[in-house]
């Protein structure tokens, strides 16, 4: 089975996660296939992609094992945010159901989320032991503001589409029967735009926030290894694995 489809309909691409026994949870091959898709240079004819998944999740995260992460995995990931986010052109999310850690963080570096208000957006990664690096952590504060990123990120709790969109962090929020229409509806008014504009608007507006990148922060980076290595990151993935409480101990 393909994990990852890809289709062309005229101006618009479309990216479908095709993982739905799994809630679409991204492993490595899911991750060289995104990075893949927005690497190469748009097709002459394209003017917006839009990414959307099949099943009841949109997307539940990176793949977690009884071992944790597996090695490799968060800079694969921010490699594959990376790419997606740089893409030349718009890229929509369509978001039907939970987007969760990883599928959060998908959602969050598209250039546009529409989604049916009840699906969930949530960073449980205090609750599992792991945490996020400064990049990722860095598009959670450009997209809500750190007292909205303190409630994501501290608490871990689900919030819905409708309150993220009524604090002003994604596009849209509708319900589930119109979330196809309102999509195809910013699709199609940014396939009709110039593409030439498009392309230096959307890097005008990363550059406006890419200072960011230039601070410090390799004492931070080798926190997050330490972290990601702990006994309490292996705990808190065994425990929800197992559907249990876990015990941290701070180590």
């Amino acid at each position: 089975m393909t994990l990852l489809s890809i289709s062309r309909n005229g101006a618009v691409r479309t990216i479908t996660l095709n993982r739905p026994e799994k809630r679409n949870a991204l492993n490595f091959e899911m991750m060289q296939a995104l990075i893949d898709a927005f690497d190469a240079e748009p097709h002459s004819d394209e003017r917006v992609t839009v990414i959307r998944a099949e099943g009841k999740a949109f997307c539940a995260g990176l793949e977690l094992s009884s071992d944790g992460l597996q090695d490799g995995a968060e800079d694969m990931v921010v490699r594959m945010f990376d790419t997606v986010q740089h893409y030349p052109l718009p890229v929509v999310a369509r978001v039907h159901g939970p987007a969760i850690a990883g599928g959060c963080e998908l959602a969050l570096h598209c250039d546009f989320i529409v989604a049916n208000m009840d699906a969930p957006f949530g960073m449980p990664l205090a609750q599992l032991g792991v945490t996020t690096d400064w990049f990722l952590t860095k598009k959670i504060m450009e997209t809500m503001g750190l007292v909205a990123a303190r409630e994501l990120l501290l608490l871990g709790d689900f919030i819905s589409a409708k309150t993220f969109h009524a604090n002003g962090h994604i596009a849209r929020a509708v319900p589930a029967s119109e979330l196809d229409a309102e999509t195809n509806k910013i699709v199609q008014r940014l396939a009709a735009n110039a593409p030439l504009s498009m392309r230096i608007l959307k890097r005008l507006l990363l550059k406006q926030v890419a200072f960011y990148d230039e601070v410090d922060h390799s004492a931070e980076d080798e926190e997050v290894k330490r972290v990601f290595a702990s006994e309490d990151a292996l705990e808190g993935v065994a425990a929800r694995i197992e559907k249990r409480t876990p015990q941290f101990k701070g180590s």
